[in-house]
């Protein structure tokens, strides 16, 4: 009889549904820490340059570039730009999809 009093006593103890809370959130936390490190961007420990293109080719594109610490992100107007430049050289596709550059010599 003494241990079915012990039982109940459990069963009624509020410091047990405290200690399930906490065991959710340590869950979460930790599923939180692994998605942190596994994104480059928002990875603090991460000394590598990443560069992300969203909607690449569309009026809507954006580019986010992380060198280092800092961020920077911009966002296409839509705009076809124009400007005054020289050729700097000539772009092939080769056959394997790959592009190979080549400088135009300045003679």
């Amino acid at each position: 009889m003494a241990i079915k009093l012990m039982d109940e006593a459990n069963d009624d103890d509020p410091i047990l549904s405290v200690v399930n809370l906490i065991d959710i959130f340590l869950v979460i936390i930790a599923a939180l820490l692994i998605t942190i490190v596994q994104n480059p961007l928002i990875n603090p420990f991460s000394q590598k340059d990443v560069t992300v293109i969203v909607d690449a080719g569309k009026p809507s594109m954006e580019m986010i570039i992380k060198k280092g610490e800092t961020i920077e992100h911009y966002k296409a107007s839509g705009e076809i730009g124009a400007g005054d430049g020289q050729k700097a050289g000539v772009a092939y596709r080769m056959q394997d999809g790959s592009m190979i550059y080549v400088p135009e010599d300045k003679d």
